[in-house]
């Protein structure tokens, strides 16, 4: 067993006074191992998400109340969370989904206000917010409210209404969970605009980041919004919301994130081991590049620490 591992982890006669770990082989029966395991992980996960997933604990309730805290903070009134932007937030969230795109406009030109007004929600305000990747309802709103363009629509006092959807699913060959805020406010909530006549505007250009204004319709003159008072932050919610939330027996993302972890810190440590041995023991090379490897590698090791797979839009 000694000779065994001296063979695989350390220069000496036997493996030509490199690792045997470190010959081009075995680096390629290593790589095609991760590739396999990556594919097994993917297969495997689609039929059993409760033993193979992602771990994620998001809910419209906990983004509610977060985002109300902020808007609270603010000196603003709280959002009340609404069945039928909740429904339009689900039907974008699936059309993403199924369509394998991540934007505010779809492949097919469908806007966000398409999904709104088909859930039956007549708005005089409408925006959205998009993120992915997210675990923790937290994390969606502080990578929110880090964008300034997210939040101006978070705390942007035209809106009165919300509705999350939050779906785990593969979005452009990854798997991920979605996060979809809509934003609203209702013609009827501001009885100012009650006679006036409505005119469309300009079809709405495709500038994902500029989306918290509303494309159509808007009044013929300005109009201020008679402020709503704050209201508790967890209003009563007259319809059924459902908790999302994942728990696997093994969270994928942190499996495989672990594995590339821990192959390339042992590939750094077999260089670094092998430089040595050859520096102390005058070993001659023909070729050497173990400090370009090594450079490589700490590089490789440094973005898959870095690494985050969240994003928002």
């Amino acid at each position: 067993m000694k000779n065994f591992l001296i063979h695989l982890l350390l220069p000496h006669h036997t493996n030509n006074n490199r690792a045997k770990l470190l010959h081009h082989s075995s680096l390629l029966t290593l790589i095609l191992l991760i590739f396999g395991i990556t594919f097994i992980f993917s297969s495997f996960s689609k039929n059993n998400s409760s033993v193979l997933g992602i771990s994620f604990s998001i809910t419209p309730q906990e983004l509610l109340v977060i985002t109300n805290q902020k808007r609270q903070d603010a000196g603003l009134p709280a959002l009340v969370l609404d069945g039928s932007l909740t429904q339009a937030a689900e039907k974008k969230a699936a059309d993403m989904l199924s369509k394998n795109y991540w934007a505010h406009i779809a492949p097919d030109g469908t806007t966000p206000w398409f999904f709104i007004r088909s859930s039956g929600y007549e708005y005089l305000y409408a925006g959205e917010n998009l993120a992915r990747g997210y675990t923790a309802s937290n994390d969606v709103i502080n990578a929110w409210m880090e964008s300034q363009s997210h939040r101006e629509n978070m705390l942007s006092s035209n809106y009165s209404d919300v509705g999350f959807a939050i779906q785990e699913g593969n979005l452009t060959g990854e798997e991920t969970v979605l996060v979809v805020e809509e934003f609203g406010r209702r013609v009827e909530n501001t009885p100012e605009v009650a006679n006036q006549e409505l005119v469309p505007q300009a079809p709405v250009q495709s500038q994902p980041i500029s989306l918290g204004q509303s494309p159509s319709p808007v009044p013929t003159r300005p109009i201020t919004p008679t402020p709503t008072p704050v209201v508790s932050l967890t209003p009563n919610i007259s319809f059924q919301v459902a908790a999302y939330k994942n728990d696997p027996l093994i969270n994928k993302p942190a499996a495989q994130k672990n594995i590339a972890f821990i192959v390339i810190v042992g590939i750094l440590m077999l260089l670094l081991i092998d430089m040595i041995f050859v520096q102390r023991r005058g070993i001659v090379r023909l070729l050497s590049h173990n400090l370009d490897h090594i450079i490589f590698f700490g590089m490789i090791l440094f973005l898959i620490l870095l690494i985050t797979k969240g994003g928002v839009i």
